[in-house]
């Protein structure tokens, strides 16, 4: 995680994030996944973002490639270049993601490799859970950043690819392994007022029950496909693409929507 400032232009008093994930790209244009084309479901979710003037910044919690190629990645920066987005995106790496490509590719404006976004209401930071498995970790030395970012006199949203609780159909084999650390987490610090997460392909709103309190953790759809979940292997419920939109406000408020394209 980085530690540099945010450019003025996020010093706001209200802060509105549009969260996109799990684009899962090949290398070229026309690549199917699950019937669906990708790459034209990336560009409709950008261009319904770009749509909505008053969105300070994108964040993309992972998964950009399905193919593991390097032109699946340029692919994606190519996707934000034809919409012409000028908004800040954040992101993080996904199970599919090499995290040192998503560097070398996601190197230029619009892109920006910090993982916090601050205000003076509000901290969003971004945690990396890919591990060496399908499966997500958050590590130690990752809490310990974080856990040394934190202003507790301000409110903060956690961004990160892998969902922190079981959501109840086969996702659940490559969940956050170590569930019950994260929440002992959120638990040591009760300025946390939400989570975020991709990987599940749902908009989903889910509790997770701590020790004293409950944080709600926000699930964002893909703009690839969205599972059923009903199916025992990843298979699409024929919804359309989408994003999640998280609007903070003063005093810790925040409010988030979600919308398909």
């Amino acid at each position: 995680m980085s530690d540099k400032t945010m450019p003025n232009s996020l010093r706001l008093k209200k802060l509105t994030l549009a969260q996109i994930s799990d684009s899962h790209l090949f290398a070229d244009r026309t690549g199917l996944h699950h019937q669906a084309n990708v790459y034209q479901n990336l560009i409709n979710v950008l261009l319904a973002i770009k749509n909505q003037p008053s969105i300070d910044a994108i964040i993309f919690t992972g998964d950009l490639t399905q193919d593991h190629t390097l032109e699946s990645y340029q692919l994606f920066v190519s996707a934000f270049e034809a919409c012409e987005i000028i908004t800040p995106v954040y992101f993080i790496a996904g199970n599919h993601d090499e995290p040192t490509l998503l560097s070398r590719y996601l190197s230029h404006a619009p892109f920006c490799q910090d993982s916090i976004i601050e205000n003076d209401d509000w901290q969003v930071l971004l945690l990396e859970s890919k591990s060496a498995t399908p499966a997500g970790e958050i590590s130690k030395a990752q809490f310990d950043i974080a856990a040394g970012m934190i202003d507790p006199t301000k409110a903060q949203l956690l961004l990160m690819h892998h969902h922190p609780v079981d959501v109840g159909y086969f996702i659940d084999q490559h969940g956050l392994i170590n569930q019950a650390e994260f929440q002992q987490f959120l638990t040591d610090f009760p300025s946390i007022k939400a989570v975020g997460c991709g990987h599940i392909h749902q908009a989903l709103t889910l509790p997770m029950t701590l020790e004293h309190s409950t944080v709600s953790l926000y699930t964002c759809p893909a703009t690839s496909i969205q599972f059923d979940i009903n199916s025992l292997t990843a298979k699409s419920n024929g919804q359309p693409p989408g994003y999640r939109l998280f609007t903070l406000a003063t005093n810790g408020e925040f409010t988030s929507t979600v919308h398909f394209v």
